[in-house]
């Protein structure tokens, strides 16, 4: 009985596996709210019936890409933020956004669409997301000797623009293509060095 119920769950997951990726796929050219649930599931091969056992609208299907997008790279992020120098950290962001862009480019397409697009439960889904990095990233600052002194919003402030900085490369990235990596690279990092700078000169 178990291993009946075991085949069916992986059979489940399988299709609403199956279903992200047709959405992401449809979404390379499109937005969301412009992608029906019937082109999703008819590039699947499941009736739209099938749809719900997975998702209550295409509003919670873009929720959950957001999640495959940004959830697992909270840890990432983390271990770059641990480089104890500056330099450091800022050369493991940015290649980390690169491989990112890389390795993941209809994701990181989707997300820069739908951050100002018109489905609100996704805008705010990618919204918590960025929050969420932001509140790492202030965290791991105030533990940090150059941070003596400062207050809490104006941590939040400096992490906020770190976190913009990443969003702003990784479209950089998009747009440049493998060729333009470099110089988008090289950009990024004289950019986040500006801001490390101002960061050691703000309560003079």
């Amino acid at each position: 009985m178990s291993h009946t119920v075991g085949i069916r769950q992986a059979q489940k997951q399988k299709t609403r596996q199956a279903l992200l990726d047709a959405a992401l796929r449809l979404l390379e050219d499109q937005s969301l709210s412009s992608v029906g649930l019937r082109e999703v599931t008819r590039a699947v091969g499941v009736a739209p019936t099938a749809f719900y056992r997975h998702f209550t609208g295409m509003a919670d299907l873009g929720v959950a890409l957001v999640e495959e997008a940004l959830g697992s790279l909270h840890a990432t992020i983390g271990e770059a933020l641990t480089e104890p120098a500056d330099e450091d950290r800022i050369d493991r962001t940015v290649a980390l956004v690169a491989e990112l862009v890389r390795t993941s480019p209809a994701h990181v397409r989707f997300v820069a669409r739908e951050q100002h697009g018109g489905v609100a439960a996704v805008r705010a889904a990618i919204g918590e997301q960025l929050r969420r990095f932001a509140d790492e990233v202030a965290a791991a600052f105030a533990a940090e000797p150059e941070s003596a002194g400062w207050s809490g919003d104006d941590l939040e402030m400096l992490a906020g623009m770190y976190v913009d900085h990443m969003v702003m490369i990784a479209s950089a990235f998009l747009e440049a293509g493998p060729e333009g990596e470099e110089r988008v690279s090289a950009l990024a990092r004289r950019r986040l060095r500006l801001v490390s700078l101002g960061r050691r000169h703000w309560l003079d």
